[in-house]
């Protein structure tokens, strides 16, 4: 068996696909409908959308198996984003990269794969959508150009997703981001022993900064902070701007979180950005900290107005 190789741009792929906030979200009809189509276009046992993370391929839509995913190892998709074009393997059998593969000898027992390599507006591969039959088969150019066509349907929403839970001027998570991938953290944690702790921030003076140096230097404030909580948190934390001037910054940890020295080292972070930058204001902002210990009750609303609050008692302080 050949395993499934590595490409070049690895890290930026990664960088995309995570960016793209739907690794480990629930099954959406959009997706679904047309894994469906094609299952049935093609008459074959199983169509999915797969995404290749680092060390599995994840399965956005199933149609035909149980699984959620699989060892990117052993994936055939994992060879299929080395490509551009539909990869087609006619017979496992006759292919030596595939016919002692555990996916061939072992269920589902794979003679035939086609995937197209659903590629991104910077043009990396994330994952595929792909059509897999438990019987050998042709597949014609045609055939290949039927699949293409579903594929740019399956990019397309995928795009649409990213738009709607992004932040055009920062560029990170939005509130409906946001909600998404906190529901996915909390859930896991729930399920895997994990705390969490939620920071709400909000910038002070941001009205001020609008009124005495103009809305373009107000957005300029905006992007400088985002930047900052990106550079001052873990890429495994879930970093958003809520609404208008707040940011919230959700953090999951199985040992006991020193909270405090998280804290003042972003509050070191931000110090030193105002002391190198040429902008006429200093980026000041309050900081509300609420925690969930895992199997709370608590809803994410419900943390949400908790941090908030405590957010809003912080920022009385300062206007004393």
């Amino acid at each position: 068996m050949l395993c499934a190789p590595i490409p070049a741009n690895e890290h930026t792929r990664l960088e995309t696909l995570r960016g793209l906030n739907v690794l480990d979200t629930v099954a959406e009809e959009r997706f679904d409908r047309i894994t469906r189509l094609a299952k049935r276009l093609f008459g074959v046992s199983i169509c999915l959308v797969s995404l290749v993370d680092e060390d599995r391929q994840w399965f956005k839509s199933v149609q035909g198996i149980e699984a959620e995913q699989t060892g990117r190892d052993i994936s055939f998709c994992g060879h299929a984003i080395m490509h551009h074009d539909v990869f087609v393997v006619e017979d496992t059998f006759k292919d030596e990269r595939f016919v002692d593969n555990p996916l061939v000898t072992e269920s589902p027992h794979i003679r035939f794969y086609a995937g197209y390599p659903l590629t991104m507006p910077n043009k990396v591969c994330i994952g595929t959508l792909c059509l897999i039959d438990d019987k050998p088969r042709e597949f014609s150019q045609d055939d290949c150009h039927a699949l293409e066509d579903l594929g740019h349907l399956v990019e397309d929403e995928i795009v649409a997703i990213q738009q709607m839970t992004l932040d055009a001027l920062t560029a990170i998570s939005n509130r409906r981001g946001f909600e998404m991938l906190a529901s996915q953290v909390l859930a896991n944690g729930d399920r895997q022993g994990i705390n969490t702790s939620l920071l709400f921030f909000d910038l002070d003076h941001f009205k001020q900064i609008n009124d005495e140096f103009g809305h373009a230097e107000g957005d300029k404030a905006l992007q400088q902070f985002a930047g900052l909580l990106l550079d001052g948190f873990r890429e495994s934390d879930v970093i958003a701007r809520f609404a208008g001037d707040e940011f919230i910054v959700l953090l999951s940890y199985d040992a006991e979180l020193n909270l405090d020295a998280v804290l003042k080292r972003f509050d070191a972070l931000v110090n030193s950005h105002n002391q190198q930058s040429d902008s006429p204001y200093n980026l000041v902002y309050s900081t509300g900290v609420a925690h969930r210990a895992y199997n709370s009750s608590v809803s994410l609303n419900e943390y949400l107005a908790q941090a908030d609050k405590a957010m809003f008692a912080i920022k009385a302080l300062h206007h004393k």
